[in-house]
Order: structure tokens, then sequence, then C-alpha cells
């Protein structure tokens, strides 16, 4: 848990390290880009404890990449959090035509934690004689979940396109860099290889002139 709130090295840290990985996927810049969109719009959602899992659907669903998509849901994270869910319910209350109650993100916690026991709650009802209760989850149904759901898709639809059209030139030029390295790297290496070959053949000639003198 500490690890997730606060990775080490700090996020920043952290930042730059899913940023190094994704650029260096041996991928098209359209695939990762394409499973980057997927990764930020899961992050919208309210599928908490699923976003791999749907993040990896939706990227196999548009042909994209499915690492760049489980990597991508590092946009939603405890720094980022606050700010995706209240767009996504203050969307999500303006289409239904209701109001964010005031203090709502700050029982959100509550209202997961409610929903969460009554789940546990009634799955030991089932081998018990304890009355089923599904209040908490109604409320954070009605509360959280709907209105999540519905409000994240404007938004989402909007940071992850903006990712998209961001990332492609971006992906293309760190490619063809790359590769222009590469191909430097290996020219080097190769006319080292000439030099070390014609250094060798030159001490082969002076030792045989040395012999037969």
């Amino acid at each position: 848990m500490a690890e997730f709130l606060w990775p080490r090295g700090g996020w920043t840290r952290a930042f730059h390290y899913v940023k190094h990985r994704m650029r260096r996927l041996p991928d098209s810049p359209e695939r990762i880009a394409r499973g980057i969109w997927a990764g930020v719009f899961v992050t919208f959602t309210p599928l908490f404890g699923f976003h791999f899992v749907f993040a990896a659907l939706l990227a196999r669903l548009m042909k994209g990449n499915i690492l760049a998509s489980l990597m991508a849901t590092f946009v939603g994270n405890p720094l980022t959090f606050v700010f995706i869910a209240l767009a996504s319910l203050k969307t999500g209350h303006l289409i239904l035509g209701t109001e964010l109650e005031e203090g709502e993100l700050f029982t959100l916690s509550r209202k997961f934690g409610d929903a969460g026991s009554d789940l546990w709650h009634n799955f030991i009802a089932i081998f018990t004689q304890a009355e089923m209760d599904w209040s908490g989850l109604a409320i954070f149904s009605r509360d959280v979940f709907y209105p999540y759901l519905i409000g994240g898709i404007i938004p989402g639809l909007v940071c992850s396109t903006i990712a998209y059209y961001l990332m492609v030139p971006l992906l293309r030029a760190y490619q063809k860099r790359r590769k222009g390295l590469i191909k430097a790297k290996f020219e080097a290496l190769k006319q080292k290889t000439a030099e070390r070959a014609e250094a060798k053949r030159q001490s082969d000639e002076q030792q045989g002139e040395r012999s037969d003198g």
C-alpha cells in the first residue's frame, strides 16, 4: 500500500521510468498510441481494481499495444485521482440532471467501504442465517458508481484522444532518433573493427618482412 501511494524515488522518478519504458516498446507509434488511448480512457471509469483488465481488453479490440495500455493506467494514481473523480462525477451528475452534493468526494472512501462491507456480509449470509443487506451498495451505485460511469465517458474520451495525438508524433520522432543512434553506433563499431583488422594485417605483413629479412 505504501509503495502504491508513494513509489520508491517518488512519483517523478516513477513517471520518467514509465515514459522511458513506453517509448522503447517494440511496436509502431500508432499501435502504442492506441494502447495509451485505452489505458487513459479506462482510468476515468469507476472500475477500480480492474483497470488493467479492461485496459488490456480495450487495447486488444483497438489493435493497440497491450503493454502500453497497462502502463497508461499510471495516469490514474493517488495524485490525480481527485481531479479524475471530480471531473467524472460532475459530468455524470450534469448528464443525469442531478447535483454533486457538497463534500461528496470526501465521503467516497466511506461509500466504497459500505459497498464492500455489503458484498462481504451478503456473501457470508449465503452460508449462514444472516439476512442480506444491500443498502450500502445501493447508495454507492446511485451516488457514485452510476454517475461516475456515465460522467467518465466524456472527459475520458477527451483526455485519451489528446494523449493519442500527442504521443504519435513524439513516439515517431523518438523511434527515428533511436534508429539513427543505433545506426551510428553500428557504423562506429564497423569502422573500429575494420581499423583493427587493417592494423592486424599491417602487423602481420611487418612480421613477415622481418622473417624474410
